[in-house]
């Protein structure tokens, strides 16, 4: 090259034999302190040394499983810190990480003596105190609940993820010790799920490398034995072909005036298996086993080392990434290629700078550094390389904001953290990140709560398309609102995100509450009617009291969830007084409450159209309360209603706005029975069509030689037009009967 190149020998992933590693001796005082003073040369050596001393004071005699002085495990934690280069917050936090949990050390002591900064890390990283005696909580509510909390802490100070991340990878790396196979393969299991992708999440690609092959080989040793097994074959094997392919590319990039250091890779374990299991290929269909990485001092050259290898050998176009203008949201900065080089081997090569090297390998943690004479985090320059830290959990605190119980969150953080992404832009141009197989939905949500809230549509790439539709890299998304946010409870099972999902639900039980207390006061004001009583002259406090609540509004929807029905409310709040309608059913002719079908109430939250006589607009109907469910809405002549003839307190007038929404509501279900002949379900459907009905669903009944009885759901929009439909059906002559369904 310009200059000769330094040509690293072909290496193996670090963790491919994590057992022949010898087994190191924990830092000393002085050593850690003069580790940490390479880099951050004003360190406070006074504060570094109180902390190492106070740590090694309060873990006394503590041992490891190993048998080494515990006071090691947080030493060799601090030493890992000092490896990415963290400030002396950081480093002071990972020698004290342990002192609260398990030495019985409050927080306010060390606030105390190693300030605010300190304690607030050393109490993101400690798990909640454990259950008391006789309160026992079941492992998987407590792993939920210190995760919440741990990712909590870390959306407000990214530290404490990596003290964390440090934490758990000295643990892999003496899990041996781990006195049953049930807790090895617990927390390697939890390393796996959880830390590793977080420690991609962030960029620091050296810890999740280690974590990830450290915990595979507990979870699957079979395997990993097999594949580093078959790696080192792959390597004596092909010593020439690969000293080939290195000498070649070193002489191509002299030739073109390229400066660098090229070095040879070889996949992990790990990752081996994750493109075995989700590609379903075999070991020996594997193209990017071996790689190689050339480090030049520039941008530019870059381009032009990517340009050298193109001009000599044939790309494939598919396995081209450019990462450099378009980073990913880890900031991972690099050139990605693949081509066929001597012998027909498909080569891989990446292409970085020395800076773009430092965050591929340390992520967040390379972005620690002197500014304004001070060691600390560069957000500007952390932002120029295109890594969002805070933005990269942002998710995981929105979910949070929503109100997900623990073990939700969990779940949704974990399919959050597995996803491969895709790069959607918005009308203006802005560049949004999502997971594969994410919707409009999953982009509205992820721009701003509201806009998800009120969303109605989506144009993509300037056409109108279904909200279920998966958006593909590169497709503009317009998001259509609506003037007020709306509860859709079937948006849901359409997001793919933990921020949209969470979103959503906390919007559907806000919609649900006040729909269940709108419900409620027309009921309570139904019942006082009943009894000759004016709700404008009753005392709205004195009844809420008497009934045991605070408010009118917890009373309502106690009352519209159907906990405390309105006869049991009339007797605590007027004890003596006659109900005369207790133990007789509501007129449906009467005046009702004007309840609407599709306005106050949402079909599927509060409101539910009963599926055994499937109401249409124009049918009469009548409202049954089910508990926890909401107002269950039947045609008045239905079977069901008998069975609750004597609950007249549960049953509520109902009738249809002229207005009522037929793409929610008017789905009817029409029976026929029709001779068995070549066709007769294809003129079935078209008479249905012809009629101006669409079938939504069919169901075969009954088959017998001679005749079919289908079930067909047809959406229209009033009963008037079902009529119409059903006589069309009688009127062919292979249909033997047609009848609506009600019950």
């Amino acid at each position: 090259m310009g200059q000769p190149s330094n040509v690293a020998p072909f290496k193996k992933p670090d963790a491919a034999a994590p057992a022949a590693k010898p087994r190191r001796k924990f830092l000393r005082q002085n050593e850690l302190v003069d580790l940490v003073k390479t880099y951050q040369p004003d360190a406070d050596e006074d504060e570094l040394n109180k902390a190492y001393v106070y740590a090694v004071m309060k873990h006394g005699q503590q041992l490891r499983h190993s048998g080494d002085p515990y006071f090691a495990h947080p030493v060799a934690v601090a030493g890992l810190l000092t490896e990415i280069r963290m400030d002396q917050s950081t480093i002071i936090a990972g020698l004290l990480h342990d002192v609260v949990e398990d030495c019985a050390v409050p927080v306010s002591e060390i606030r105390e003596m190693f300030g605010k900064e300190v304690a607030e890390l050393v109490d993101g990283v400690t798990k909640l105190p454990k259950a008391k005696e006789g309160q026992p909580v079941p492992r998987a509510q407590q792993q939920a609940e210190n995760f919440q909390k741990f990712i909590l802490a870390t959306t407000k100070d990214i530290r404490v993820l990596l003290v964390k991340l440090a934490d758990r990878l000295h643990n892999m790396r003496t899990i041996e010790f781990m006195p049953t196979e049930e807790s090895r393969l617990r927390v390697s299991r939890e390393t796996l799920d959880i830390y590793a992708p977080l420690a991609r999440r962030v960029g620091l690609s050296i810890f999740a490398g280690e974590l990830e092959d450290l915990a595979f080989r507990q979870v699957n040793p079979v395997a990993y034995s097999a594949i580093v097994k078959r790696l080192e074959e792959l390597v004596s094997d092909d010593t020439s072909v690969l000293d080939r392919i290195r000498s070649d590319l070193d002489t191509v990039m002299l030739a073109r005036g390229v400066r660098g250091d090229l070095q040879g890779r070889m996949k992990r374990p790990y990752s081996i298996w994750r493109k075995l299991e989700n590609k379903s290929i075999s070991f020996k269909d594997l193209g990017d086993v071996f790689a190689y990485r050339l480090i030049v001092p520039s941008t530019e050259e870059c381009y032009q080392a990517l340009g050298a290898a193109h001009q000599q050998w044939a790309a494939l176009s598919e396995k081209f990434k450019d990462y450099i203008s378009v980073p990913k949201p880890n900031g991972y900065r690099s050139l990605h290629t693949t081509f066929l080089g001597p012998g027909n081997r498909r080569v891989e090569l990446q292409i970085r700078t020395k800076d773009m090297e430092a965050v591929a390998e340390r992520g967040v943690a390379a972005h620690w550094k002197y500014k304004n004479s001070q060691y600390g985090f560069d957000a500007e320059a952390a932002r120029e390389a295109g890594l969002d830290a805070e933005g990269e959990l942002v998710e995981f605190a929105d979910m949070l904001k929503h109100g997900s119980s623990p073990e939700e969150f969990l779940e949704h953080a974990k399919l959050q953290m597995y996803r491969d992404s895709v790069f959607v832009f918005s009308p203006k141009g802005q560049l949004v990140r999502l997971p594969a197989g994410a919707t409009p939905l999953d982009f509205a949500y992820a721009v701003h709560t509201e806009i998800g809230d009120t969303t109605i549509g989506a144009r993509i790439n300037g056409q109108e398309r279904p909200l279920r539709t998966v958006l593909e890299n590169g497709d503009t998304v317009e998001i259509l609102r609506g003037t007020r946010p709306a509860a859709q409870p079937h948006w849901e099972s359409l997001a793919v995100t933990g921020r949209a999902r969470s979103a959503i639900r906390r919007l559907t039980r806000t919609a649900e509450r006040g729909e269940f207390m709108a419900i409620g006061h027309r009921l309570i004001e139904h019942a006082l009617r009943r009894i000759g009583l004016d709700p404008a002259e009753v005392d709205e406090n004195e009844m809420t009291e008497r009934t045991g609540f605070e408010k009118i509004d917890a009373l309502a929807e106690a009352v519209g969830r159907g906990r405390l029905s309105t006869a049991d409310m009339l007797e605590k709040a007027f004890p003596g007084l006659d109900d005369p309608g207790r133990h007789m059913p509501a007129s449906p002719n009467g005046e009702g409450p004007n309840l609407v079908a599709g306005g106050e109430m949402t079909a599927g939250v509060t409101m539910h159209l009963a599926e055994c006589c499937s109401p249409l607009p124009g049918d009469r109907i009548v409202g049954v309360l089910i508990p926890d469910r909401g107002i269950e809405v039947h045609v008045i002549d239905c079977a069901r209603l008998a069975d609750y003839e004597d609950q007249a307190d549960r049953w509520l007038d109902l009738r249809w706005k002229p207005k009522a929404d037929s793409d929610v509501l008017a789905v009817g279900r029409i029976q026929v029975t029709t001779a068995n002949r070549r066709g007769a379900l294809a003129l079935l459907a078209k008479t249905v069509s012809d009629a101006q009905g669409n079938i939504i669903n069919v169901k075969t009944l009954k088959r017998s030689p001679d005749f079919f009885d289908f079930e067909f759901d047809v959406e229209v929009e009033d009963s008037r037009r079902l009529t119409q439909i059903v006589a069309a059906l009688r009127a062919l002559a292979v249909v033997d009967s047609a009848e609506r369904v009600k019950g």
